[in-house]
């Protein structure tokens, strides 16, 4: 396994802020009302509609934007339910309103965190020999299983060294994107994703990340398209030491009842043989990797 440390993209990369996302801004002079107000309008609420959702009266939640009424602690948490704020937003929101913040926030590498890397590690070493990680909010990884490791190799050294983003390593021309045969149809598949996170996120770091992948080049795929009945978009790969391609199916692992932030924001993704011949091939490349690892 590896585990590498975590990458921060607050700020956007650079890029010009979008009005929607100005709730994901951190700034020394920030209130409740800023953030309630970014959140509302980004989810599409009107105050009445909010208000309604929370079962407080609207001039109530008006007082609140304009800063002439304190929350409290029940309030704040009746609007960040129909609001779908992510926990650290919650955290937030209450430390704006001065109290202290709901749910705990710890270090991957801390104690507090010793039996969910270790839960972790279980899972990706189960999947073996068939590909598997762990990834946080803004996509660097966590950890990774010797199946993947495998499979990422040819990359430019530059994408290996942590913090290593995983989705930037998948589309470069310098990373894993020449040996992906659907190309075109992948990077549809990630770019669509990650503008889906960014928007339920509002976060600028997710947004300044799709732009960064949406404007590296992208070949025309050597992969026939795939058919409109098609269940589920693969990755295609090919690989140095198989014959023929390598058709995966990937899946979407989350701690669904998590109230710590780090375990909330963590992601593992699975990755299965779509056919036999790729299960065949990753079994006898799982072998082979045991062996010289022995």
């Amino acid at each position: 396994m590896v585990s590498l440390p975590a990458c921060d993209y607050a700020g956007g990369n650079g890029i010009e802020m979008k009005p929607c996302y100005l709730s994901a801004m951190r700034t020394g002079s920030e209130t409740v009302g800023d953030i309630l107000r970014n959140w509302r309008q980004l989810r599409r609420f009107s105050q009445m509609g909010l208000a309604n959702e929370a079962e407080i009266s609207a001039r109530h939640l008006s007082f609140v934007e304009s800063g002439r009424s304190r929350p409290s602690r029940e309030v704040l948490l009746r609007l960040a339910e129909p609001l779908q704020l992510p926990l650290r937003e919650r955290n937030r929101l209450f430390l704006a309103s001065g109290y202290a913040p709901p749910h705990a926030e710890d270090a991957m590498h801390g104690p507090e965190m010793t039996a969910i890397k270790a839960l972790i590690e279980q899972v990706l070493t189960a999947q073996m020999p068939y590909p598997a990680l762990a990834v946080d909010r803004h996509w660097t990884l966590v950890s990774a299983n010797r199946a993947l490791l495998g499979l990422i190799g040819g990359a430019a050294p530059h994408l290996l060294e942590p913090p290593v983003n995983v989705l930037r390593l998948s589309l470069s021309p310098d990373g894993l994107a020449p040996a992906i045969m659907n190309l075109a149809e992948w990077r549809h598949h990630i770019l669509t994703r990650l503008r889906q996170d960014a928007d339920t996120a509002g976060d600028l770091a997710l947004l300044g990340l799709y732009d960064e992948l949406k404007a590296l080049p992208c070949p025309a795929s050597v992969h026939p398209p795939r058919p409109p009945n098609a269940v589920a978009v693969p990755l295609v790969l090919r690989h140095p030491a198989i014959e023929g391609p390598l058709t995966l199916l990937s899946t979407t692992t989350v701690f669904g009842t998590a109230t710590n932030v780090t375990l909330a924001e963590l992601t593992l993704e699975c990755f299965y043989p779509a056919d036999a011949a790729t299960r065949i091939a990753l079994t006898r490349l799982g072998q082979e990797q045991a062996s010289a690892g022995a």
